[in-house]
């Protein structure tokens, strides 16, 4: 849980004292995740009567700390370890986890999979993935920077206090924060199965962000900025990310409302991975079997603009969501999801491929305590050629999105709206920051009536895209 600190002295006594009780908890009988210790789990369970079965564990070591106005708020360090089974009795399968890795435990574990693994309905779609199908190699994808545990309390706090610092020293306008934090991990995974596959990878990922709050005339806007990436030394400068968020915060003062019309929409990159959330959401098997999304039955079938293309790729070296397999063991590969608007592929595990028919993308996801399900890796909108300046400039009268607010889409009909603020397009140019609208549509007409693409991509996320322009949405206001 977080710990509320006063100071360096103070959060390096939680964290020097955390470390004594895992030194003192070393003297238990507890056993060091491992491949080996893996496959001796599953021996263990296939003694029992069991079929199949995996194993996952995952170990890792995470830090964040948040400050706000010059002054630590929380600060938290931990290392954990869980082991999550899973075990099949022909077509009739449990999942269940511990964090709990002693001897005792684990083979306690194995008795109570087996007990509800027994106990379970048949599912003539479960089971593991075919021996041919699993990963041969394991590429390396550079995931890991290990500097974050050479890091200092004192060092991690001053990049979030540098950040909050620059956003308050931008502008005489902003005049609080809602806080700043840096936080990192660095984790290992192993994952073995009954079919004789076994690997491992390990990971990191380190973020900085941080939220001003801008004021005039009695009204108050927010807004943020961050940075997050699997290497340290590729992390925005505090100085950039308070910048850019003090800006960001500043386009929002003196907003006011629209009337209701149709018109133009043009999605800050941010924004527009939003579309490309719901799109990876309505194309995951799960959905697909379930009959919830719109894109049921329209593998082959123009479901976007000619403009359109959409990859999934988890092999791009140092990539947030890249890994050398699945959660099943399968290989990640690069693949053309949306291809000039062209549907070409859903986003599978082997459960899900097995109810659909198709066999697995590669897009298993698996926490410890869960069976598998579907998520995408590196999941982007490839760019176009426009500049976000030149998208800009070539609408006469629209609106630029900065900012969505709740949550309003319905994937089985595609039926979108969300609340929005903004700044107002008129003659080319972003005119007067605008708030309390909301915009609609279906998402078939949005992916369809995307107009134009800009050329700034940035894998700043595991979905991201680039500005991008829709040439017609209800924008509602007064």
């Amino acid at each position: 849980m977080p710990v509320f600190v006063k100071s360096y002295e103070h959060a390096r006594g939680i964290i020097d004292g955390e470390h004594e009780a895992r030194t003192r908890a070393t003297i238990m009988e507890r056993l060091e995740l491992s491949q080996d210790l893996a496959r001796d789990i599953l021996a263990q369970a296939r003694s029992k009567g069991a079929s199949q079965g995996d194993v996952v564990t995952v170990e890792s070591d995470s830090f964040f700390v948040t400050v706000r106005l010059g002054e630590i708020e929380k600060v938290s360090q931990a290392q954990e370890k869980r082991l999550g089974l899973r075990l099949f009795f022909v077509a009739s399968s449990a999942t269940a986890s511990t964090s709990d890795i002693s001897r005792g435990s684990i083979e306690r574990l194995i008795d109570d999979t087996c007990v509800m693994a027994r106990s379970t309905a048949q599912d003539k779609h479960s089971g593991l993935p075919a021996p041919e199908e699993f990963a041969r190699s394991f590429p390396d994808l550079d995931l890991c920077d290990d500097i974050g545990r050479t890091l200092s309390v004192e060092e991690r706090t001053r990049l979030a206090l540098e950040a909050e610092k620059t956003a308050l020293g931008f502008d005489s306008r902003i005049t609080n924060s809602e806080g700043a934090e840096f936080s990192n991990q660095v984790s290992r995974v192993i994952y073995a199965n009954s079919h004789d596959f076994s690997g491992e990878y390990q990971g990191s990922t380190y973020s900085l962000s941080v939220v001003p709050v801008a004021a005039l005339n009695g009204s108050m806007q927010r807004d943020y900025w961050y940075s997050s990436h699997r290497k340290f030394s590729r992390l925005e400068s505090p100085e950039s990310i308070g910048k850019r968020a003090a800006a960001r915060a500043l386009r929002r003062l003196g907003a006011r409302k629209i009337k209701t019309r149709e018109l133009p929409v043009v999605f800050e990159p941010e924004i527009a991975a939003t579309l490309l959330r719901h799109l990876s959401t309505a194309l995951s098997g799960y959905s697909l079997y379930k009959g919830a999304s719109f894109l049921v039955g329209k593998l082959g079938c123009k479901v976007a603009s000619d403009l359109v293309t959409v990859i999934d790729d988890g092999t791009i070296p140092a990539a947030l969501g890249s890994k050398p397999f699945d959660g099943e063991g399968l290989p990640t590969r690069k693949k053309t999801v949306v291809e000039k608007g062209v549907l070409q592929s859903y986003l599978l595990d082997t459960y899900s491929g097995r109810k659909l028919g198709y066999p697995s993308t590669g897009n298993a996801a698996r926490s410890v305590g869960e069976p598998p399900g579907v998520a995408p890796t590196n999941f982007y909108l490839s760019p176009g050629s426009h500049s976000p300046e030149k998208i800009i400039a070539s609408v006469e009268e629209g609106f630029y999105v900065t900012e969505l607010i709740g949550f309003g889409v319905n994937l089985v009909t595609g039926d979108y709206s969300r609340g929005a603020a903004g700044i107002w397009i008129e003659k080319g140019e972003l005119a007067y920051p605008v708030e309390e609208v909301t915009i609609a549509g279906n998402l078939k007409d949005i992916l369809l009536n995307i107009e134009m693409l800009g050329n700034d991509l940035e894998m700043r996320d595991r979905i991201s895209a680039p500005t991008v322009k829709i040439s017609r949405m209800t924008v509602a206001g007064n």
